[in-house]
């Protein structure tokens, strides 16, 4: 690859002008090779090789925040993957294009489920990693940034994105368990939930441990949400079923 490969690519700008992109590659000497390609082409470009360093870097200049932000995120496969599964649970919509290995025709389909924008095999062009970035900021531009989500319900007010809640109008402190077990009974409020799909969906499919452990989260949590715990208003107990919000 060599970006002689770009000569014939549109009048370049200065350095920055084009956008703001972090590069996560393990390799040095692709790193420096895209990088130098993608600054060549007027992007700024932060880079890195490792995924541990780049995930406060991202979440703190998530594109909400507008100036600072990045523009697009190039991650090579092995650091790739649980950064985007992160960032998309935690709503962030960044383009994300993973870099990957020759390997199994279904990565891109596994990355692509994860939450990837899209997905490059090595060996590939540089001409169309050059394509394949500007095509995904085009779309970013021309796509709505959605709203930062909230979930209201009653006196209750929880904003995913910043991991705070609101009761009654003064801000209550949750664990992450206690967090994420309140954003899904408001995500779906009236449904039914029994302890089975709760840990499934809050400790995992791996947790081993006792059904008790719901019944001791949602005890927290009414005593946390609840004027009176004892006559629950928000967290109903559903006999011979399980949990239900509102």
């Amino acid at each position: 690859m060599s970006s002689a490969e770009l000569s014939e690519s549109p009048s370049r700008l200065a350095v920055g002008q084009a956008g703001r992109i972090l590069l996560l590659e393990g390799e040095d000497l692709l790193r420096e090779m895209l990088a130098l390609a993608l600054k060549e082409q007027g992007y700024e470009v932060v880079v890195t090789s490792d995924g541990r360093n780049a995930l406060p870097s991202v979440q703190a200049s998530s594109s909400y925040h507008g100036e600072g932000s990045f523009n697009l995120l190039i991650m090579d496969s092995i650091n790739g993957l649980d950064l985007c599964r992160m960032l998309r649970h935690q709503g962030n919509p960044v383009p994300i294009l993973i870099i990957g290995a020759r390997g199994s025709a279904n990565n891109c389909a596994f990355y692509l489920e994860a939450g990837s924008d899209d997905y490059l095999t090595k060996p590939f062009g540089m001409r169309e990693f050059i394509a394949r970035c500007r095509a995904l900021m085009r779309r970013q531009r021309l796509g709505r940034l959605p709203e930062p989500r909230t979930l209201q319900y009653k006196s209750i007010t929880l904003y995913p994105e910043e991991c705070r809640v609101l009761v009654r109008g003064l801000e209550v402190k949750f664990s992450p368990k206690q967090f994420r077990l309140l954003e899904l009974f408001m995500s779906y409020p009236r449904r039914v939930w029994s302890r089975d799909q709760l840990l499934e969906k809050i400790w995992g499919q791996d947790f081993i441990g006792d059904s008790k452990t719901v019944d001791v989260h949602i005890r927290w949590l009414r005593e946390k949400l609840e004027v009176d715990p004892g006559q629950p208003e928000y967290i109903i107990t559903v006999r011979g079923f399980g949990y239900r919000f509102g």
